[in-house]
């Protein structure tokens, strides 16, 4: 009798707990940036990301496979060990991503100083309206609807009407595209526009690792981050946020898409 109950504490037990998800913590050195960076228990299809000192934590068992990426760094992937399981700890190191192209040198050498690169290449300086005393703007260009919007719906004064009394008035511009609904129709275009553009910066951004942990079907993927962009909240859950708090928008939308797909099928 002791000798099974020995035979069970020493071959038994560890087999059980061992098959059992833990929480692993671990860290990810590399360089200097090693916040954000994907943590993906592809097995179970968990999903997380580094803090501003690498560290993580996510759930995992014996022979889950983990994989860690981010656009610095070289994909690489860990299987969980009987080691790793009992010390709770994990350290992995990534090795910088590196794009090396062919060098081509076509005419005249550059050096990297604007000054001395424009002498070289026969041309004349750019003027700087700032020199001469012209105010200009130096911020992102408006995309054509936003410069659409801002020309239908501006109030300016226009000299030598009868108007408006001292030679001035206010232009009918502006009160036409209100009253016809134009300016209203330019605003949605804008924002139209703006979520697609988020969208498309999120999708490149995290829809490879997203998919990992969240699968979907290839023809479905697209339609999936459409469905994201329609949410009336997007902007304001996606827009200048961490890669965390859009997964956790991601991962809300997905449980939503899948419902539907399910509703449509039955």
């Amino acid at each position: 009798m002791q000798r099974l109950l020995t035979f069970i504490l020493f071959n038994v037990l560890p087999f059980v707990f061992y098959g059992q998800s833990v929480e692993l913590s671990g860290r990810v050195a590399g360089g200097d940036d090693v916040e954000n960076i994907h943590v993906i228990n592809k097995t179970q299809q968990l999903f997380t990301i580094t803090d501003k000192n690498g560290r993580f934590t996510i759930l995992a068992k014996l022979n889950d496979t983990l994989s860690f990426s981010s656009i610095q760094h070289q994909t690489k992937e860990v299987v969980v060990s009987n080691e790793m399981i009992k010390e709770n700890v994990l350290f992995v190191f990534l090795e910088a991503q590196i794009n090396e192209l062919d060098e081509v040198v076509v005419g005249k050498v550059l050096t990297g100083n604007l000054m001395s690169d424009i002498e070289n290449m026969g041309g004349k300086p750019p003027i700087n309206f700032f020199d001469v005393g012209i105010p200009g703007y130096t911020g992102k260009p408006a995309t054509q609807s936003e410069r659409r919007l801002s020309e239908a719906s501006s109030f300016s004064p226009k000299l030598g009407s009868s108007m408006g009394g001292a030679g001035g008035s206010i232009a009918f511009t502006p009160i036409i595209n209100a009253i016809t609904g134009r300016t209203k129709m330019l605003k949605n275009r804008v924002e139209l526009e703006e979520r697609e553009a988020l969208m498309q910066r999120v999708k490149s951004r995290l829809a490879k690792d997203f998919f990992l942990s969240n699968p979907l079907d290839d023809d479905l993927k697209m339609d999936f981050f459409y469905f994201c962009a329609d949410d009336e909240h997007f902007i304001k859950y996606c827009k200048n946020k961490t890669d965390f708090e859009i997964l956790i928008f991601l991962r809300k939308k997905y449980r939503q898409y899948n419902e539907n797909l399910s509703t449509n099928k039955k």
